[in-house]
This record gives structure tokens, C-alpha cells and sequence, in this order.
């Protein structure tokens, strides 16, 4: 429209029945646009609304153990590992030190890559083992396509898993047919 004057741009504004809004302040001469600014609050609502929904949500568990640990007590820790990381979620490990084992943190490295290696096929280090105070701490996320199954079979969307007395036939073509829809 121009240069237009703010008397004109008023009057320009109140004919059509809209707002006139500032969009660059800052600008020489300032920029104005034509508008119902009630519905641009609404609509830009919506966007933000929509936005936060399709965010995905990072999870991290957190897995605390001792230097000295009973095996079978590791089985089970590392069970809860295995868990966490089939179901998306990333997991911290913090081996805890107390009194003598924190003159020994080479024990609770090699505890901390046994785990490591141990769950190699769900997951991988993301950050790797590092003593921070009297424990030391490792981060472990699951693979992509660790994530993908688990996401699609909370979603019940494709690439889901089988169902317990399902055949994979089967689950693909229920995957099929929710995708088709």
C-alpha cells in the first residue's frame, strides 16, 4: 500500500473492519499490516497448542548402583536397564562411591562398561563414563529403531511388533490396513 499516513491507515482500518497492527517498530517509517488481530491470537494459539502435542517428550530413568554389587542383584539392575531402553527411554547410570571405593573408580568404570557391552544390541553410550563427586555417571539411549518399535507399539502404528499368539504376517497386515485407513 505505501507510505500512508497514520490518520489514513486509522481510517483505512476502521472501514474494513480490521486492526491495525505494528510489525516493525523498529523500522523507518514503521511497518503496519491490516488485520483482525483477534483471530492472528487465536490462530498463532492454536499453532503453539499444536506444536507443544507433536514434541516428543525425552524420558531419562535413572539406574543407581554399587561398586560392589551381588550378581545377582546386577541381573536384576540390568533387567530394569533393558526395560527402559525397549521402551524409548534413555537411562543414567550412577555408580555410587562411598568411604574407600572412591580411591577405586577403576571398579565402577569396568562395571559401568560390562553394562555397556552387555546391553550393546538395545542401546548405545551416550555420554561416557565420568567421575563427578563421589559417583560416577554414564547415559545410555536406546537405538532408533529401538525407539521406532517401541513408539509404534504404544501408538499401535506401523512397523509394530507382533502381538503374543500373532503371527508377523499378521501384525503387517493389521499395519497395512491402519495405514490404508
Amino acid at each position: 500500500m505505501g507510505i500512508v499516513p497514520l490518520e489514513r491507515a486509522l481510517q483505512l482500518a476502521a472501514d474494513v473492519d480490521l486492526d491495525l497492527v505494528e510489525v516493525a517498530p523498529m523500522a523507518r517509517p514503521p511497518v503496519c499490516k491490516l488485520m483482525d488481530f483477534g483471530k492472528f491470537k487465536y490462530e498463532s494459539a492454536l499453532k503453539a497448542r499444536e506444536a507443544r502435542r507433536n514434541q516428543q517428550q525425552t524420558v531419562i530413568k535413572e539406574m543407581k548402583l554399587r561398586p560392589k554389587i551381588d550378581p545377582h542383584d546386577y541381573e536384576t539392575k540390568k533387567g530394569h536397564v533393558v526395560r527402559f531402553l525397549k521402551a524409548g527411554d534413555k537411562v543414567k547410570v550412577t555408580i555410587m562411591f562411598r568411604g574407600r571405593e572412591q580411591s577405586r573408580p577403576e571398579l565402577g568404570f569396568r562395571l559401568l562398561r560390562r553394562l555397556s557391552e552387555e546391553i550393546s544390541e538395545l542401546g548405545f553410550v551416550e555420554a561416557s563414563p565420568k567421575q563427578d563427586g563421589r559417583n560416577m555417571i554414564m547415559v545410555l539411549a536406546p537405538h532408533r529403531a529401538t525407539k521406532a518399535a517401541a513408539v509404534a507399539a504404544v501408538t499401535g502404528k506401523p512397523g509394530r511388533e507382533p502381538r503374543e499368539g500373532e503371527a508377523p504376517a499378521e501384525a503387517s497386515a493389521a499395519a497395512a490396513e491402519t495405514t490404508a485407513e
